[in-house]
């Protein structure tokens, strides 16, 4: 299947709901910044940014006037200050704004921020966005569901992201998988079905190679890779069900094939298995707080009808659960597809309890 037959050619930008809004507050992810997205669209230029081998990265380094400069600068350290520590000032005069980067592919169009501790050239990036509520459903699921925490922040119209750290997943299948030995590529096929079957669990969609990285964790005397997303604009919104699985994809037709190589069909299925039991477990360790994003994102509007009418349709089909049948929204179409997963652990895990007992 085509890419353009698979994927919309754009996806609106979704307003923060009062009910989101009220979440986000709650749960102290809604924090006063000192600058907005807008403000850095004011640059008077911009240089193409090239990577090492000369290819544009379709990035462009924005620059300002000197007047604003300096204001820009000032804000953006307080920004970091508020992301990454207690919000206080006494830090900035360690800091540098080393670059303000500005993207022109992709539908949130960022600014990446890079950021340098003068005292001993350390640096981090982090992003200024539009906000979208898609987004922010997607970083606050990645939060709770995924094995990883993700630092944001949101302020009217501007959304603040920290740098996920990693190896863009186009570049590591073009440079670095043809080097991997035999028992990394059967780890890294491992990883790619949890990573697969956790994006579908929690409608994660378009995870393309360049939307996701991977991450080398040395133990001992191996390395072992993670595969984490870094982009979730399409958090719940295609009528495709077959966009919420990476597997899909063109661009990751590489790691499909370690699978296919590396994996018996047993061991897939396995791994299925374990990454839906750990999905459960932190459905039900996250209580309350899962429980009201959910609530918010059933009474929003984070797609279109035609969608909602063909994913609940398809994710019927594929699960033979009526309740899909039920829904009206792309809320209920995600929290009964976490409910669905939930109640199988449960309903298994019970099983177990009864046969060690009688």
């Amino acid at each position: 299947m085509s890419e353009e037959k698979l994927m919309s050619k754009k996806k609106p930008a979704y307003p923060i709901s009062k009910k989101l809004d009220g979440y986000l507050d709650r749960y102290n992810r809604k924090i006063e910044i000192p600058i907005f997205y807008d403000d850095l669209l004011r640059f008077s230029g911009s240089v193409i940014v090239y990577d090492s081998e000369g290819t544009d990265t379709l990035w462009v380094r924005v620059y300002y006037s000197d007047f604003e400069r300096e204001e820009i600068d000032l804000s953006l350290k307080k920004v970091y200050s508020i992301l990454h520590s207690d919000g206080s000032y006494g830090i900035l005069e360690y800091l540098n704004i080393d670059a303000v980067d500005y993207c022109t592919f992709g539908n949130s169009k960022p600014f990446r921020i890079k950021v340098r501790n003068i005292l001993n050239d350390n640096f981090t990036y982090f992003y200024v966005k539009k906000t979208d509520a898609s987004r922010v459903y997607g970083l606050e699921l990645e939060h709770m569901l995924s094995p990883y925490n993700l630092n944001f922040l949101v302020f009217k119209g501007t959304l603040i992201e920290e740098h996920i750290s990693g190896i863009p997943g186009d570049v590591f299948i073009k440079e670095m998988l043809p080097n991997c030995s035999a028992s990394e590529k059967a780890q890294l096929a491992k990883e790619f079905v949890k990573f697969n079957e956790r994006c579908m669990i929690r409608l994660l969609g378009d995870m393309r190679s360049y939307n996701y990285v991977i991450v080398p964790v040395h133990d001992f005397d191996h390395v072992v890779y993670r595969i984490r997303a870094i982009d979730f604009d399409q958090q719940c919104f295609e009528g495709k069900f077959k966009v919420y699985l990476p597997q899909f994809f063109k661009e990751n037709f590489q790691m499909v094939q370690l699978v296919a190589d590396k994996l018996q069909e047993y061991s897939v299925d396995q791994y299925k298995i374990e990454e839906r039991s750990i999905v459960a477990k932190r459905i039900i360790s996250s209580g309350t707080r899962i429980k009201r994003l959910i609530g918010s994102a059933k009474s929003d509007t984070i797609s279109i009808p035609d969608n909602v009418a063909r994913l609940q349709n398809e994710l019927h089909d594929f699960t033979l659960d009526i309740e899909f049948k039920k829904c009206k929204t792309m809320g209920q179409i995600l929290a009964t597809a976490l409910d669905f997963v939930k109640r199988n652990y449960e309903d298994v895990s019970m099983k177990q309890i009864l046969a060690k007992k009688f």
